[in-house]
């Protein structure tokens, strides 16, 4: 059990929004709409009254977490041996670009490009500056 929590490894804790906060109150509507059997185009709408980045942003995060999962339960079974590329199916091939150690699309077995990818999503969501986590902090910027 070590292993799976593991931080060097791919399954990573799920990110929690903060208790009282603007986005925790959203992300409990958002999993209630979800979990009420609803049709996905009602489950995420915006509610009335909300930001519609924040209410993005809560749904960005619930996604990352749920795909972390998956993955989770999976990784184990798709090693560089057994997963040598990155594909979509026969006709597809996903490459990974970073422009700093990948400068050019370089084609990685899957398990890599995954690591790299959920590394790259995480640091994209920890960004104060893609993901603002104080209330009201994009709409301050763009005035």
């Amino acid at each position: 059990l070590k292993q799976v929590f593991n931080k060097d490894k791919t399954f990573r804790p799920k990110r929690k929004f903060e208790p009282g906060t603007q986005r925790f109150e959203l992300h409990k509507r958002a999993q209630a709409s979800l979990n009420s059997g609803v049709d996905l185009k009602a489950a995420v709408q915006l509610p009335s009254g909300e930001d519609q980045n924040d209410w993005v942003a809560v749904h960005v995060v619930d996604f990352f977490n749920r795909i972390n999962l998956i993955y989770g339960t999976i990784c184990e079974f798709c090693t560089e041996r057994t997963c040598p590329v990155m594909s979509g199916g026969p006709k597809y091939e996903y490459r990974w670009q970073d422009d700093m150690k990948y400068k050019k699309p370089t084609a990685l077995p899957a398990p890599q490009y995954m690591n790299l990818l959920m590394d790259w999503i995480e640091v994209q969501i920890n960004n104060e500056d893609i993901f603002p986590t104080s209330v009201g902090k994009c709409e301050e910027e763009i005035l």
